[in-house]
């Protein structure tokens, strides 16, 4: 390797990784010169930026075009073909390389270079920052730094020895080449070649947008070309129209009214567009538009509607055929209307099948009977109960003076048949209690003296009574 610093030129050292073969070629302008490169970051892990290698698709200069990256011509012209050099570049040379890497980055992925239709004024283009869409490129355009460039030369060719496209052009090259692009793609679309005519408009329109781009935004160099532009979009509008391109129509006519509300064909061409997508309303008041820009433009207008009626009452007609399928059953061949009324019938058949309250409530389980049952028992053993005369409880004190007392008034009267039901149970209960008090039982306890004891069970036996009428738990 050798490492060198190229002479006459500052903040560039080259390092040769593979030599060439023979001389270094002859660049002039006009040449085209095609290699590889590889762009990195000057930090310990040199990372990569951009690898052409990696998209598969070399790169291509022209000498004396005015490329925005003008050093790699530089770079170019010290090398031999088939040389591979490494260059570090400092911050003067590579500060335009983010918008190079954007173009670039945009034709590979299958875009245009270059964005349509995008305008600001003076202030607010200098004061508004604009992302390029790629994250590294909008760190290294806000802070610029030194890049290493590996470049691989592959060919270099005469201006007499290629095809030149529009890329390869200087401005003044691009702006002869625009009428016969134009013509070219005129006559394809004559032919219905409606795919190769927008190919030549597109061309056409790269050129133009290159050259505008260097004049000053709506003052007249730059109106004069965006006319010139303008004109070119609306024939690849008309061809898109014909390859059922109607959305990117619509967008691409909208940029122009937006940037030009006058411009009558971009309404007339943007209605077509409507019409094909059913948009009855934002066709209809595109071609009101026409009619206030030209009214000369009347009875091109009035057929256009009654294509757009005719469309529409198609449209009506394939949605009722639509929903009627949607709404009906592919099993029954009935709509969901009648599946609905169908379903209510039954229910209310359903409804007037099913047993009344008092029909279910005649149809008791035998648990429900024996429940039941017990219930009305344990209400009639409540019923029988008698009720107390006196519902006042008395204290034993009381009863033992009432006692006391009757029993004195019976021994001075002698005459029981006075005393009252209550107070004849109260004497005979006392008369008992004495006559049992006046039997004592023997030490050695015999049958002969168990009778008192029976007559004393016979009289517990309402107790019994009343335990008997009781409900068994186990029951």
């Amino acid at each position: 390797m050798v490492d060198s610093l190229l002479l006459g030129v500052e903040g560039i050292k080259k390092t040769v990784l593979y030599g060439g073969t023979s001389e270094i070629p002859k660049f002039i302008t006009g040449s085209k010169v095609t290699f590889h490169f590889r762009t990195m970051l000057c930090n310990d892990d040199r990372t990569v930026l951009d690898d052409s290698k990696k998209v598969g698709m070399p790169m291509e200069v022209v000498i004396g075009n005015m490329f925005k990256l003008d050093v790699w011509e530089t770079l170019l012209k010290s090398m031999r073909i088939g040389e591979v050099a490494e260059f570090w570049c400092d911050i003067i040379h590579t500060g335009l390389y983010p918008m190079v890497a954007k173009s670039l980055r945009r034709i590979a992925e299958g875009k245009d270079p270059v964005d349509w239709h995008i305008h600001t004024c003076g202030m607010a283009n200098m004061f508004a920052f604009h992302t390029l869409g790629y994250e590294d490129l909008d760190e290294l355009h806000k802070e610029p730094q030194p890049l290493i460039f590996v470049l691989e030369l592959l060919k270099v060719q005469q201006p007499n020895e290629y095809h030149r496209e529009s890329w390869a052009m200087n401005d003044e090259e691009r702006l002869k080449a625009v009428p016969v692009l134009h013509g070219h793609g005129n006559k394809l679309y004559k032919q219905g070649r409606f795919e190769e005519a927008t190919n030549k408009y597109k061309e056409a329109i790269l050129c133009i947008k290159n050259v505008q781009s260097k004049e000053k935004a709506w003052e007249a160099p730059w109106l004069k070309l965006e006319k010139v532009a303008n004109t070119l979009t609306l024939n690849y509008c008309q061809c898109l129209l014909r390859m059922q391109e109607y959305y990117e129509v619509i967008e691409h006519t909208s940029d122009i009214i937006n940037q030009h509300p006058g411009v009558m064909k971009a309404f007339y061409l943007r209605g077509k567009a409507h019409i094909e997508v059913w948009n009855e309303a934002e066709a209809r008041a595109d071609f009101q538009r026409v009619l206030d820009l030209d009214p000369s433009m009347k009875k091109l207008v009035k057929k256009e509607l009654a294509v757009l009626n005719m469309r529409m009452e198609e449209k009506r007609e394939e949605d009722r055929e639509k929903y009627k399928g949607m709404f009906t059953s592919t099993t029954t061949g009935k709509t969901i209307t009648e599946q609905i009324q169908a379903l209510g019938n039954r229910i209310q058949e359903t409804v007037e099948q099913a047993p009344t309250e008092q029909e279910t409530a005649l149809k008791e389980t035998p648990e429900k009977d024996k429940l039941v049952k017990n219930t009305l028992n344990e209400v009639s053993v409540k019923q029988n109960v008698p009720e107390q005369n006196d519902p006042v409880e008395k204290t034993i004190e009381q009863e033992t003076l009432e006692k006391d007392s009757l029993e004195q008034e019976i021994a001075k009267n002698k005459n029981p048949v006075l005393a009252t039901p209550v107070q004849n149970e109260i004497l005979k209960n006392t008369n008992l209690e004495q006559k049992t008090l006046k039997i004592e039982p023997p030490e050695n306890g015999t049958l002969s003296n168990e009778p008192p004891k029976q007559e004393n069970l016979e009289n517990e036996s309402p107790e019994q009574e009343t335990i008997g009428n009781e409900t068994p738990e186990n029951e």
